[in-house]
């Protein structure tokens, strides 16, 4: 009996160090994988997959021209999608619905392999039209809202006061105890929504998370050091406080 025929796959995502990673970490975990395509935005991948017919579909979420998310659902139903994704732990509840699996940048070798055996057992079966999963990942991410979709003030507690601050103003948030601190320029604030649900409501143009407690305003950065891990610490404008980039987030920073 002829041995059966290889899996293929595609990968894609804007950051070339990215995919280089992923690709490496896939033929380590699974050899007979063969990765047929590479793409580098949401409409390359689709135009990829309508040409190559891949068995497995690897998305980056965040991606320009077509994001991961709407690249699945026009591919719903003819490939198995995996995406990756830079959310931390606190998102990935959302992906636990086993019509799709995930990798969270940096991929680990660990999860890879368990992504890679999941993948085995699912080519047994037809790809699952996934609209309705994917429409609700869409909401809960964020991804692809118009940006008037997106926070623009925040209500936030300065002594025994009210105060609303743009987030034009803030230069970052970071989680403290049962609140997280609103800093700006002249002073700071505190308010009770979770970094987990703020990161949803803020423009992921403007803002990025570098920290499970910390999110900044990108426009805010005025330069990036390393410190003696090795790790990238983030200098602000008007503001001699420094904030350290957990390593789940060192990616931002890759060309450094």
């Amino acid at each position: 009996m002829p041995p059966a025929p290889a899996a293929t796959a595609i990968v894609a995502d804007d950051e070339r160090l990215m995919r280089d990673q992923i690709v490496g970490q896939l033929r380590e975990a699974w050899p007979e994988l063969a990765i047929v395509g590479e793409a580098g935005n949401g409409r390359e991948a689709v135009a990829l997959a309508r040409s190559l017919e891949p068995d497995i579909v690897f998305l980056d979420i965040r991606m320009p021209e077509m994001n991961g998310i709407d690249a699945a659902k026009a591919l719903a139903g003819e490939a198995h999608i995996v995406f990756v994704t830079a959310y931390d732990e606190y998102a990935i509840d959302a992906f636990e619905h086993g019509a799709v699996d995930y990798l969270l940048k940096p991929a680990e070798p660990g999860r890879v392999k368990i992504t890679c055996e999941r993948l085995r057992a699912r080519l047994e079966r037809k790809p699952l039209p996934m609209d309705d999963l994917l429409t609700e990942l869409s909401r809960r991410l964020g991804v692809g809202k118009s940006s008037s979709d997106h926070l623009r003030w925040v209500q936030a507690s300065v002594g025994g006061n009210i105060r609303m601050i743009a987030t034009s103003d803030i230069l970052f948030f970071r989680a403290e105890d049962k609140y997280t601190r609103v800093q700006t320029p002249r002073f700071e604030a505190l308010i009770r929504k979770p970094i987990k649900e703020l990161v949803l409501e803020l423009d992921p143009e403007e803002f990025w998370q570098i920290h499970r407690a910390t999110v900044v305003r990108v426009a805010a950065v005025e330069q990036i050091s390393r410190n003696l891990r090795g790790n990238p610490v983030v200098h602000l404008k008007g503001s001699a406080e420094t904030l350290e980039v957990s390593r789940s987030f060192h990616h931002l920073f890759h060309q450094m």
